[in-house]
Parts: structure tokens; sequence; C-alpha cells
């Protein structure tokens, strides 16, 4: 049998919201197809975390007050997930975990929480604006159609840095101003696409590759 991958899924008991675990459950059937048992951490509130041991991080969507939780729990990860994801090993936040991977998000009455610092983006969010409803967007994998439910405005402050996941087709995606949808830097990716955005088969099958990759190359490596 082949070593199991490990994906660790981050606060999955606080950000989980309009079926952001689906995400993880498609992973688990995708790479089952490929002969791959399949471990899932919850790394949740106090618990341990080093992402040098896992082949699959992800990082789901929340409500406004279990984001703010996760902010103030979150940082002591950010050497690890800043290691990780410079490595270029996969990685997938929806939503409000896109979100606190940028600088910071500034709530509609004008607090301002910071997010971790390891991507150039910030959020904005805009109460009497929701964005709501079905999304399709183009990526390099092919057209994605998911759902959206959002009030963050997410903008990139470095565009030579990070690139858009797709271009729109329908709905709002990052902002109603830049006609994008999500993030692509090295095989990390942020979206705000719940429904799951991994019921797209053309995706899902580009992740599953990405993490097949990865946990080879975390097996082959020397222990020490």
């Amino acid at each position: 049998m082949k070593e199991p991958i490990r994906i660790a899924y981050l606060y999955e008991d606080l950000m989980n919201t309009y079926g952001d675990s689906g995400d993880v459950k498609i992973l688990r059937y995708w790479l089952g197809l490929e002969g791959y048992p399949v471990i899932v951490d919850n790394v949740s509130l106090g618990k341990p975390f080093n992402a040098a041991n896992y082949d699959f991080v992800f990082f789901g969507g929340g409500q406004d007050y279990e984001q703010t939780v996760v902010a103030k729990d979150l940082p002591r990860f950010k050497d690890t997930l800043a290691a990780y994801i410079e490595a270029g090993k996969p990685m997938l936040a929806i939503c409000g975990g896109y979100q606190l991977l940028g600088t910071y998000y500034k709530t509609a009455d004008g607090t301002t929480i910071k997010g971790l610092g390891i991507l150039p983006l910030h959020t904005v969010f805009k109460a009497d604006a929701r964005m709501i409803g079905d999304t399709e967007f183009e990526t390099e994998f092919g057209t994605v159609k998911a759902f959206e439910n959002h009030s963050g405005r997410t903008y990139f402050d470095d565009k030579n840095k990070l690139h858009p996941l797709g271009k729109m087709i329908q709905g709002y995606g990052n902002n109603p101003d830049d006609g994008v949808e999500g993030m692509r830097y090295k095989n990390t990716f942020g979206s705000y696409a719940h429904g799951p955005i991994l019921r797209n088969e053309n995706i899902a099958k580009a992740i599953t590759k990405l993490i097949v990759q990865a946990h080879e190359a975390r097996v082959a490596q020397p222990t020490a």
C-alpha cells in the first residue's frame, strides 16, 4: 500500500461555510482513485502545526465572528505556512481563509484586523453591497462554475507577484472592479468560489496532480 497523503484542514470546526469541507472530500475521492489513502488532520485553536509534514493545506471560509477568532490564533502558523507556500507546495484557501493570507481585512465597522501578511493583498468589507449568486470564470484549467456570498472585496497590492485564478464571466469575484476571481501564487490558490469549487473536475484534477507531486517529493526526502 502507498504511504498516506497527509492533508491539513486549518480550523475545520470554525472555517467551513457553504460546503467548503466538500473540497477536502472531493480530493480524498480523486486521490483514492490514484491509489492513495488519505489522512486529514483538523488543525484548530491551540493545536500544533508544522506544514512541512503535509502534502496539502486547506483553509476554508467562515463567518465574521469565527474569522475574528481564527485571526487571533493564526499568527503562530505564519512562519511554517510562509515556508510551505514559498516552497511551491499546494494550498487552497477559500473566502475567509483566502483573506487571512493577506495583510489585513477591514470590517464593516472600520476595524482593521491583521492577516498573516504572507501574500500582498488586502480586503475591505462593504456590508451594504453583498456579492452573492452563481459565478463563472475562465481559468488555465478551463471554465469553473461555483457560488459566491461575500461582502469582502479583495485587492492585490502587487500584481506582478500575484495572478488571478480566473477571468470573470458571471458574478463579481474578488471585487466589482477588477473582473477577476481568486488568486494564484506558485501552487497556492485563493478563491471566493464555494459550492464547493472542486466539484469542477478540471481544477480538482489539477490540484490532485499537484498534491501527488508534493507527496512524492516529501516521502523521497531522507529522514534525519
